[in-house]
């Protein structure tokens, strides 16, 4: 289904986060003209294009979901690594709350790939899905009113980079040198929806 989203946006219902990327991977591939941002979801997926025709937009939409739904244009996404000190300041407390070693966490937070979900809550934020779900944990019960930058953390079935220090309640488990917010850089997010990402004991 594709709603009307405000004065300039066309929201497309793909029903699943593997759908979103593969529109969001479609739709950048093969930007229309009128197309300003594209803001992929776990379900969703937001087209905002400020002046364009709607209705010859909303059939281009509706074409590219068909071709994602009958699977065409299907890509596996990049990897990258990021490099972690794991002495976050929650890392213990993990380990008990899952019945694990720390050192066992450790293995299993780096110990698969992850995938770039969606971007939010802040910018450069992004919400890492396919943790093992023995390290899925409930978030702080009074969040911190600061969390450095490059702490890398978990919090329901997530995982996370904080791209800049700010307030937060995920449960901290290391750190990472690697920026992953720039804005002087083109894209300012190292992360894009669809990414696969590796963390690895630095």
């Amino acid at each position: 289904m594709i709603r009307t989203a405000g004065e300039h946006g066309l929201l497309v219902e793909t029903g699943s986060l593997e759908a979103s990327h593969r529109l969001d991977a479609a739709l950048r591939a093969e930007r229309p003209e009128e197309v300003v941002e594209i803001v992929p979801g776990p379900e969703t997926v937001l087209v905002v294009a400020p002046g364009a025709d709607r209705e010859r937009l909303r059939a281009r939409l509706s074409s590219l979901a068909d071709q994602v739904r009958a699977g065409a244009g299907m890509t596996d996404g990049p990897v990258v690594t990021i490099p972690v000190v794991y002495d976050g300041a929650d890392l213990e407390s993990v380990a008990l709350l899952a019945g694990l070693p720390v050192e066992e966490v450790i293995a299993r937070h780096s110990g698969r790939e992850l995938v770039v979900g969606w971007l939010g809550f802040a910018p450069g934020f992004a919400y890492l899905t396919g943790l093992d779900p023995v390290l899925h944990m409930p978030r702080l019960d009074t969040p911190r009113t600061s969390v450095p930058a490059g702490s890398v953390a978990v919090a329901g079935p997530y995982s996370a980079v904080y791209p800049t220090a700010s307030p937060g309640g995920w449960r901290l488990l290391g750190r990472t040198s690697t920026p992953v917010w720039d804005v002087s850089a083109d894209p300012p997010s190292l992360f894009r929806p669809g990414m696969r990402v590796r963390f690895e004991p630095a």
